[in-house]
């Protein structure tokens, strides 16, 4: 379901929330989030597909029970990196991009080959002996700064020394850790390879989405020193990427006709979404009969106000693929989304029996039910919505929710727990160290509630050192 968790009154599909892991990866998420929206994106069907995509390579790396996760960044360039040992970020413009699924699954293959060798773990450690050579070097030049200075015009040369001590040692560690970076890099490059390699598929995508960008970087790296960069230089990189890539007994298999499929309704999906109607229109004219134009097509009208145009269209996308639940999520989304919970609630219930019970596609029936004021889905609401943060224990949307019915059954502690556990993941601490400190005047001490609570209180802003 493509559900957009905003502050904003509407909530639309591609789900975008602010997790307080989000949040923590880089200090100009919270920023982000007042100028341009949530700086994450969830969907079900979209991270459905790229689990798919990289499940085989995480097991040709020795990684499938790391529980790497995949996270969706709002932003509309193409980029994927890893920040931790545990996820993969993948821009939705990368998404966008990638004309065909083995583009995207090269990049993945490349990301994947930083984590398997360890290479964030490894940077910090040499960050951290750049940091004791850097020290030191520096307190050598300010030792011979300080003796030129006491000594006059006369040991100006041996200030003047010192500066250059000073200086010369950083630049050297500067250029040391870019030279490892670079073959970081390439050291990437050829896991991605590799792994493409034992899982059968073909490395082409890697190399074409590769010499694309390298293209496009040339003019900016002319004249460029090739030692002060991270990256290997644009054109030296593609050339031992297309020498490597080559070798593969796959350079020439092509994508499965049913993922390319589904590859296109996703990017059709993130189109809708995220882009301008008449954008849409162009790259889905009605002339093209295509089932992802026509998925676009649905969407945007939904999102645009013709909610009976909308469901005419997203039936007949039902009536070809009655199986599909990403169908369903997004005819119970157009009627939530238009002021009808009630009759949204049938076709979610569809959508969460086909997807085998996906925690995001059970927030948004939650949200249907507890939408309907009707006291008599109170009990069924909380019952969903309390096995989806269970698995999916980031996202806000859920907890927002399950604050409304609890607060609808006058269980006003857990109202003010849920409540306060959505502040917290919406980066909010303020707010929700306020709720969790009544929270737990609410519940009896030492309760699972209470303690909830109490980490809530005691929990350290993301980028906060302790004492």
């Amino acid at each position: 379901m493509l559900l957009r968790i905003s502050l904003r009154k509407k909530t639309a599909a591609l789900t975008a929330v602010v997790t307080a892991a989000a949040l923590a990866v880089s200090p100009m998420a919270a920023q982000a989030q007042e100028r341009k929206g949530p700086p994450v994106l969830r969907d079900t069907e979209t991270e459905q597909l790229l689990r798919d995509y990289t499940r085989p390579i995480l097991r040709a790396a020795g990684l499938e029970k790391q529980n790497i996760h995949m996270v969706i960044v709002n932003d509309s360039s193409f980029n994927a990196f890893v920040a931790d040992g545990r996820r993969i970020f993948v821009n939705y413009g990368a998404i966008m991009q990638s004309e065909t699924p083995n583009q995207l699954i090269g990049v993945l293959a490349h990301e994947t080959g930083h984590l398997a060798g360890g290479h964030l773990s490894k940077l910090r450690e040499q960050l951290a002996n750049a940091q004791t050579q850097m020290i030191i070097a520096m307190l050598l030049g300010a030792g011979a700064v300080i003796a030129g200075a006491r000594g006059g015009n006369a040991n100006s040369g041996l200030a003047n020394a010192g500066a250059a001590a000073i200086a010369g040692p950083q630049e050297m560690i500067r250029r040391s850790l870019l030279s490892y970076q670079r073959q970081q890099e390439e050291n990437a490059d050829r896991a991605g390879v590799k792994f493409l390699t034992a899982t059968g598929q073909s490395p082409r995508g890697m190399y074409e989405t590769f010499k694309r960008f390298s293209g496009e970087s040339l003019f900016a790296a002319r004249g460029a020193d090739p030692y002060l960069q991270s990256h290997p230089m644009p054109s030296d990189r593609v050339a031992a990427l297309a020498e490597l890539a080559r070798t593969s007994p796959y350079w020439d298999k092509k994508d499965d006709a049913a993922l390319q499929l589904r590859h296109d309704m996703v990017r059709a999906k993130i189109s809708a979404f995220m882009e301008r109607p008449e954008t849409v229109y162009r790259r889905y004219p009605p002339s093209n009969d295509s089932p992802p134009a026509r998925y676009a097509r649905a969407i945007v009208t939904y999102l645009h106000g013709d909610l009976r145009s909308a469901l005419s269209q997203i039936d007949a996308l039902i009536q070809v693929q009655p199986n599909n639940p990403y169908f369903h999520e997004v005819r119970g989304q157009a009627l939530l989304e238009s002021g009808k919970p009630a009759e949204a609630i049938a076709p979610l219930q569809k959508a969460v029996q086909l997807s085998g019970s996906a925690p995001l596609m059970e927030m948004l029936l939650g949200q249907a039910l507890v939408g309907t004021e009707n006291k008599a889905y109170t009990d069924e609401a909380i019952r969903i919505l309390r096995a989806a943060v269970m698995r999916e224990p980031e996202a806000p949307l859920g907890y927002m929710q399950l604050a409304m019915a609890y607060g609808r059954k006058g269980n006003y502690a857990e109202a003010d727990l849920a409540s306060a556990q959505a502040a917290y993941l919406r980066g909010d601490n303020k707010t929700a160290r306020e709720l969790a400190t009544r929270a737990k005047t609410r519940f009896a001490i030492g309760t699972p509630g209470w303690v909830k609570a109490d980490d809530i209180v005691t929990a350290k802003p993301p980028g906060q050192r302790s004492n």
